[in-house]
C-alpha cells in the first residue's frame, strides 16, 4: 500500500473534514459554512492528510499550545488533534507512519512536549505519551448534601455572584483563564475562537443551547471567576421540580471564588441535582458540602496526555517546594528524547544536564509524561515496574521533588 502523507490544500479541506467525520463515527456531511469556518482556524500547513490514490483515509492537525506546569511556568506543546484513520485503512501502521513524522517535526521547533487528549487509552502508549493529568466528574445530590436551605447564593465574605451573557465572558474571561494557569498545572491556553466557540459565536460542531453565565467579583470587585451552566426543565408526579443543572465551564482563579460559585449553583431554585462537568479530581466541590457522600462520582478517566520531546526544557519549566537531586535514564525507542540526565533542583530553581553518572532511577518516556505535571507518584510506579530502581529510596526522592500540591487540571477538549 503507498500512501502520501502531506498538509491539505484549501479545496481539499471538505474532503478532509469528511474524512473525520468518517474516522469519528459521526454522518459524513459537511457544509460549505463549516469549511469557511474551519479555514478562518486552521493552519492548513499543519493539517495533514493521508492519501491513498488521491482519496484521504486519514487526518491529523496539530497546533502551538502553552501549558501550565507546576508552579505556573509554561511549556510550548505540539497539540496533537483530529486523528482518524477511516475503517477501511485500519491496523495497516497508518498512524504509526503520520506520527512520526509529526513528533520529529515538533522536536526540531523545539517543542518541549507534544499533547494530545486521547479517544482510546490504549493508542499513545507506544509513542510515548502517558497520561499526565486526569478527570473526574461528580453528580451531588443537593437534597441531600446537608445545605441550610435558607442559602442565598451569594458569597459570605463581601464578594458577589452576578449574571453576565456570552459577551461579558469573552471580556473577562480570558484573563481569569490566564490566572488559573498560574496556580494550576495542565492548564492550555484558550485562543480567541476557544472563548467564542464556548460562548455560542460562529459555527458549532453541535447545536447550541445557550447556558446561564454567572460571575464572581472579591468584595473589592475584581472578577476572580466564572461559570456557564444549563438546566433541564423537569417535574415530578406531584408536581415538585426535579431540575439539573449542567456545568458546562467553571473557572476560578481564587479559592474563594471557586468555593462561592459551587454555592451559587448548590443554590439554584428547582436544582436538586449538579452535574459538575470534567473537574480536576481533587477539586473542592465534594469537600464543600456538609455530607460529601451528596457528591457521586460519575466519571473518573484520563485526560491530558504529554509526550516529552525535551526532558531539560520540562523539569526546568516547573518550580520545586524542596531540594535535591536525581539521575534519570530515560529510555525513547524513537531517540528523540532519551538519555541520561540529571536534575538538580531547589526553591530557587532547577538545572537539568546531560550526564555519564551512574542513574538512580530508568525509566520510559512515556512515564516520565505521566511525571511531568507532577499527578503521579514514583513509588507507585516503581511498584508496578514501570520505573526501575537503581539506587535505594530513590523512588521516594523523587516523590518528594515531583509531586505537586494540587494535581493538575485540564479543563478544554481539544
Amino acid at each position: 500500500m503507498t500512501l502520501e502523507v502531506r498538509p491539505v490544500g484549501e479545496s481539499e479541506l471538505g474532503d478532509w473534514l469528511r474524512a473525520l467525520k468518517t474516522g469519528f463515527m459521526r454522518p459524513p456531511l459537511v457544509t460549505d459554512e463549516e469549511v469557511e469556518q474551519r479555514r478562518s482556524h486552521f493552519d492548513l500547513s499543519r493539517t495533514l492528510g493521508v492519501f491513498d490514490r488521491g482519496r484521504i483515509v486519514a487526518t491529523y492537525r496539530t497546533f502551538t499550545q502553552e501549558l501550565s506546569t507546576v508552579g505556573g511556568g509554561s511549556l510550548v506543546a505540539d497539540a496533537v488533534s483530529q486523528v482518524t484513520v477511516s475503517p477501511s485503512h485500519r491496523r495497516r501502521g497508518v498512524l504509526s507512519q503520520v506520527m512520526a513524522g509529526d513528533l520529529a517535526a515538533a522536536k526540531e521547533r523545539g517543542d518541549a512536549v507534544a499533547s494530545l487528549i486521547a479517544a482510546e487509552y490504549p493508542i499513545y502508549g507506544r509513542y510515548g505519551f502517558g497520561p499526565a493529568a486526569w478527570t473526574t466528574e461528580w453528580s451531588v445530590d443537593v437534597t441531600r448534601a446537608g445545605l441550610d436551605p435558607r442559602r442565598t447564593g451569594q458569597p459570605d465574605d463581601g464578594g458577589t455572584i452576578e449574571l453576565a451573557d456570552g459577551a461579558e465572558i469573552r471580556k473577562i474571561g480570558p484573563e481569569v483563564h490566564r490566572r488559573l494557569a498560574r496556580v494550576r498545572a495542565g492548564v492550555p491556553n484558550r485562543d480567541t475562537r476557544g472563548w467564542e466557540r464556548g460562548t455560542g459565536v460562529g459555527f458549532q460542531a453541535e447545536p447550541w443551547t445557550e447556558p446561564f453565565y454567572a460571575v464572581h467579583r472579591s468584595a473589592s470587585g475584581e472578577v476572580e471567576g466564572f461559570a456557564a451552566y444549563r438546566s433541564d426543565d423537569k417535574w415530578d408526579d406531584a408536581k415538585q421540580p426535579v431540575n439539573t443543572a449542567s456545568v458546562r465551564d467553571l473557572i476560578a482563579c481564587t479559592p474563594a471564588a471557586e468555593r462561592a460559585l459551587w454555592q451559587y449553583l448548590c443554590s439554584l431554585d428547582w436544582v436538586t441535582t449538579v452535574r459538575s462537568g470534567y473537574r480536576a479530581p481533587d477539586d473542592v466541590l465534594p469537600l464543600l458540602l456538609p455530607d460529601p457522600r451528596a457528591a457521586r462520582v460519575v466519571s473518573h478517566a484520563d485526560m491530558l496526555w504529554l509526550r516529552v520531546l525535551d526532558v531539560a526544557k520540562v523539569l526546568e519549566a516547573r518550580t520545586y517546594a524542596s531540594s535535591g537531586s536525581l539521575v534519570l535514564d530515560v529510555r525513547d525507542e524513537a531517540g528523540l528524547a532519551g538519555g541520561r540526565y540529571r536534575l538538580d533542583a531547589s526553591p530557587a530553581g532547577s538545572e537539568v544536564s546531560r550526564t555519564t553518572e551512574s542513574a538512580d532511577l530508568t525509566l520510559d518516556v512515556a512515564e516520565l509524561g505521566r511525571l511531568s505535571l507532577g499527578d503521579e507518584s514514583v513509588v507507585r510506579l516503581a511498584e508496578l515496574g514501570r520505573v526501575e530502581e537503581l539506587t535505594a529510596g530513590a523512588a521516594v526522592r523523587a516523590d518528594v521533588l515531583l509531586r505537586a500540591a494540587r494535581r493538575p487540571w485540564c479543563p478544554d477538549i481539544f
